[in-house]
C-alpha cells in the first residue's frame, strides 16, 4: 500500500488551476462559473488559472489530460479545482501520466465524476479533496453556504483536524443556470435531519475511499484504478453518494452487492453515506417524493450491508455529496469515525 502523501497547501495569493477534467460546463453556463472565480478571488485570496479545455465542450480525453499535466507540472499553481463533472472522465485515466503526478503533488477539488482523478490519485499516494467544484459549491447564488466555505477554507489553507457538522439547513433543489434571475435569491432550504448512525458502538479511524457511487460502479466494471490488494482497505472508511440521476434504489443495492461479492464491501470498518440527491429537472420531486426516495435508497443500503458487512459503523445523510451544503473531504486522507460520542473528524 502507497502511504498517503498530504500535498504542501496554497496561501492566499497564489495561483489554483481551474480545470474541465470532465465536462466543459463553463463554456454554455458562464454565470456560477464567474462567480465562483470570483469567490476564489475575493473570499480566499487565490488567483484562478485556466486551461485551454476549462471552458470546452466535447474537449478529447488527450487534451483534458494534457490541462490535467500542465497544472499539476507548473511550479507556480499551488492547488487545482475542477469546474465541475460530467460523465467519461473514465477515458483520461489511462492518459495520465503517474510519474508527473507524484512528482508534484498538489491539492485537488473535486467530486462527481471526478471520483476518477481522486482514485487516481489516491494510487498515486496523493491525499486529494472531495467537494467544492467552482460552478456548484463556490457558484451558489448569493453567497456559500456557511459550511460549505469554511470546510473548503480549512482544507486549502489548514492542515491537522477538522470536525464536521450536521447541517441546520439543506437543498437539493436546482434552478436554471442560464437565468440571471437565478442568482438575486439564495436556494430555498429545508431544515436539518441530523445525522442516523448504524452500530454506532466503536471508534473507526481509517483511510478514505469511494466517492460517487455511479463512478465507483463504472470503475469496477472497467478493473481500472482498483487495487489487486484488497486488504489496503481494512479498517478504512468508506464514503458514498449519489448523483442528480438519482439511481433507483435497487440499482444502489446490486451495486453494493456486487462490490460484497468482489469481496471489497466488507473490508470497510465504517461507512459515511452523503445525503441523497432526490431532486432533478427531468425527476422535480417534491418534499415527500424526496424522502419517499431517500428512505428506499437508505433501506437499499442497509439491505446490502446486512448481507456484507452487518457490523460496519454507518452514518446517513452526511453532506459531502450532490445537494448542498457540500462539506469537504479527504480522499485517501485519515478520518475519525466515533460512534459513542457521535462525531466525525477528519484530517486535512
Amino acid at each position: 500500500m502507497t502511504p498517503p502523501t498530504y500535498p504542501p497547501k496554497p496561501s492566499p495569493g497564489d495561483r489554483i488551476a481551474v480545470i474541465s477534467p470532465s465536462a466543459g460546463l463553463p463554456g454554455l453556463f458562464p454565470l456560477p462559473y464567474e462567480l465562483g472565480l470570483e469567490r476564489l478571488r475575493k473570499e480566499y485570496g487565490l488567483e484562478p488559472v485556466e486551461y485551454p479545455t476549462t471552458r470546452t465542450m466535447d474537449a478529447t480525453p488527450q487534451a483534458r489530460a494534457d490541462d490535467i499535466h500542465s497544472a499539476f507540472a507548473d511550479p507556480t499553481v499551488k492547488a487545482v479545482i475542477a469546474s465541475i463533472g460530467g460523465d467519461d472522465q473514465i477515458t483520461v485515466l489511462p492518459l495520465l501520466d503517474r510519474e508527473l503526478i507524484r512528482a508534484n503533488p498538489k491539492p485537488f477539488f473535486g467530486m462527481s465524476d471526478n471520483t476518477n482523478l481522486l482514485m487516481f490519485l489516491r494510487n498515486t499516494g496523493i491525499v486529494g479533496y472531495h467537494g467544492a467544484p467552482v460552478m456548484t459549491a463556490l457558484g451558489r447564488p448569493v453567497a456559500m453556504d456557511p459550511l460549505t466555505a469554511e470546510s473548503l477554507r480549512a482544507a486549502l489553507f489548514t492542515s491537522g483536524e477538522y470536525e464536521l457538522k450536521p447541517a441546520d439547513r439543506w437543498n437539493d433543489v436546482n434552478r436554471d443556470w442560464a437565468d440571471p434571475a437565478t442568482f438575486d435569491a439564495e436556494p430555498e432550504t429545508l431544515p436539518g435531519t441530523g445525522w442516523t448512525w448504524v452500530n454506532p458502538d466503536r471508534v473507526v479511524e481509517g483511510r478514505s475511499w469511494g466517492g460517487c457511487l455511479e463512478i465507483v460502479g463504472w470503475l469496477l466494471m472497467a478493473d481500472r484504478e482498483i487495487p489487486r490488494d484488497l486488504s489496503e482497505f481494512d479498517g478504512g472508511v468508506l464514503l458514498l453518494e449519489t448523483s442528480e440521476e438519482m439511481p433507483s434504489g435497487e440499482e444502489v443495492f446490486r451495486t453494493l452487492r456486487n462490490m460484497g461479492e468482489r469481496g471489497l464491501l466488507q473490508r470497510f470498518s465504517a461507512l459515511l453515506m452523503g445525503r441523497a440527491k432526490a431532486w432533478s429537472f427531468e425527476r422535480p420531486n417534491s418534499p415527500e417524493e424526496g424522502a419517499r426516495y431517500a428512505t428506499e435508497q437508505r433501506e437499499a443500503v442497509l439491505r446490502a450491508l446486512r448481507v456484507y458487512a452487518p457490523d460496519m459503523t454507518i452514518v446517513f445523510d452526511v453532506d459531502f455529496g450532490h445537494t448542498d451544503p457540500q462539506l469537504v473531504v479527504p480522499y485517501g486522507g485519515l478520518i475519525r469515525v466515533d460512534g459513542p460520542a457521535r462525531r466525525i473528524t477528519v484530517t486535512y
